[in-house]
């Protein structure tokens, strides 16, 4: 990649953070993040590939968790070199930051995780670019107590996302107001569209969502001028091991790249 990653998503050009929600095999990972390079290539955005080792905050204790840190870190790796995307995927305790921070150049703090002082420190000092999920009970404006946590370590290179805020039960909300105050305090901001269509727990064992609004939801972003999106795929969701139900169709991804590449460009020429 002639740019670095940290000037693109810092630049005026918009990026996509994509995959699946969590690493299924192997070839899965492959498979998907060969499509994810060629959409993004295709729509002329910048792309992230991002899946998880561990998701540790299921729904239910029966529900798949991924292959774990040292399987896991090895796929991403694999990944990396044959798709030539950077890598992204969640951590949950402090003593996974020094390994997955040794493959991956973006580590990705959860939204339950986001006041994790210990955790944001030990990410921070990692040197790497660090994602932070804004927890579901936390106020935009709050996000500064999160950023600066981390650049206490020395480390600037901070992005914010934005996931959606509990509503009621089983329901999450989007307040675009957020996005504007996000960016206010001087770093990138994601929305993350997938996530935010979630409904947790909905399902009993596991969370609803509802996929339909991705593409509105994901214009509406672009057009409030975050600096990227978050779209997790599948090529069948209901197939997926882990949230599925809010998951965009692999088959749709250049679309929607492509349609908000081009809300990308028109609000940035409108900021000249």
């Amino acid at each position: 990649m002639q740019q670095s990653i940290w000037d693109f998503l810092t630049s005026n050009q918009l990026f996509v953070i994509c995959g699946p929600c969590v690493i299924e095999s192997h070839e899965h990972a492959l498979m998907i993040g060969g499509e994810v390079a060629n959409a993004a290539q295709s729509a002329g955005v910048n792309a992230i590939f991002k899946a998880s080792f561990d998701k540790a905050n299921r729904t239910s204790l029966d529900s798949y968790r991924g292959p774990g840190l040292e399987a896991g870190l090895q796929i991403l790796a694999d990944v990396r070199e044959k798709t030539g995307l950077p890598v992204l995927t969640d951590i949950h305790e402090t003593g996974q930051v020094e390994e997955a921070a040794a493959v991956c150049e973006l580590l990705q703090i959860p939204a339950f995780l986001s006041r994790q002082t210990d955790l944001l420190l030990a990410t921070g000092r990692s040197g790497r670019i660090v994602n932070v999920k804004k927890g579901q009970f936390m106020a935009p404006e709050d996000m500064r107590h999160v950023a600066n946590k981390l650049t206490s370590t020395g480390n600037n290179k901070i992005m914010l996302t934005e996931r959606g805020s509990s509503f009621g039960y089983h329901d999450l909300l989007v307040d675009f107001r957020g996005l504007v105050q996000m960016k206010e305090l001087g770093y990138p901001v994601v929305m993350d569209v997938t996530h935010s269509l979630q409904q947790p727990g909905s399902q009993g064992t596991s969370s609803g969502g509802q996929p339909q609004y991705i593409m509105p939801l994901a214009r509406a972003a672009v057009a409030c001028g975050v600096n990227g999106l978050f779209v997790e795929v599948h090529e069948e969701p209901s197939r997926a091991k882990s949230d599925g139900a809010n998951a965009l169709r692999l088959e749709q991804l250049t679309g929607l790249l492509k349609a908000a590449s081009g809300i990308h460009e028109l609000v940035a020429s409108q900021q000249q």
